[in-house]
């Protein structure tokens, strides 16, 4: 994309966080500096998390980056779109310089964006800006996740753990950070019994 070319302020929008059943969504907005070698940069799922942490200190220590988080009460409230939309809004409005323009991974630019923007499907893997915003929001909300997941709920694990997909299991769980959002639509997906056992679904989502 030559959009590098046409704007020196140019910055790149991804989140994490839109699938699982806790936790906030978290976006990154990244400019990258001209001198900036993006020959590693990719969409961060497709990173071991050892290329991402790399990736994670070398952005954050010469680039303009920020990033945008939306609580799961607000993903409750908005749904999960707009509290991405949020999240996305709130990384761009952190960066220390105005961006002339942005790229916005996905297919839907942003309600509230104040900068001009493309939404580029797959940007995250087409997008230097974008791959280094997706690193950053994969790390943060992973770290924040990571120290949710060492607090004892007395009930499960949260990293890992099957029955999480079950949802009547995990509307049971008192545990900070889950969404209702996700709980609806998980119980929307299985075909319940008059037992209250799922059928052959329950591994579904």
């Amino acid at each position: 994309l030559p959009y590098r070319e046409q704007h020196s302020f140019l910055c790149g929008v991804d989140e994490a966080g839109r699938g699982p059943l806790c936790g906030p969504v978290v976006a990154g907005a990244v400019i990258l500096p001209d001198t900036f070698d993006v020959s590693a940069l990719n969409d961060s799922k497709k990173l071991s998390e050892k290329k991402r942490e790399a990736l994670y200190e070398q952005i954050t220590a010469s680039c303009d980056w920020a990033v945008g988080i939306a609580t799961p009460e607000e993903i409750d409230a908005y749904n999960i779109l707009n509290a991405t939309f949020l999240a996305m809004c709130r990384a761009v409005e952190g960066l220390k310089q105005t961006p002339s323009f942005a790229l916005v991974d996905g297919n839907k630019i942003p309600k509230g964006l104040t900068v001009p923007a493309l939404a580029v499907v797959k940007g995250d893997a087409k997008c230097p800006s974008v791959s280094a915003a997706s690193v950053i929001a994969k790390v943060t909300r992973d770290r924040m996740m990571a120290e949710l997941a060492a607090q004892d709920f007395g009930q499960c694990a949260i990293s890992n753990q099957p029955s999480f997909h079950i949802p009547w299991i995990y509307a049971e769980l008192d545990m900070p950070e889950k969404t209702e959002y996700w709980l609806e639509k998980l119980c929307g997906a299985f075909s319940w019994q008059e037992d209250g056992f799922p059928g052959d679904e329950d591994n579904g989502t």
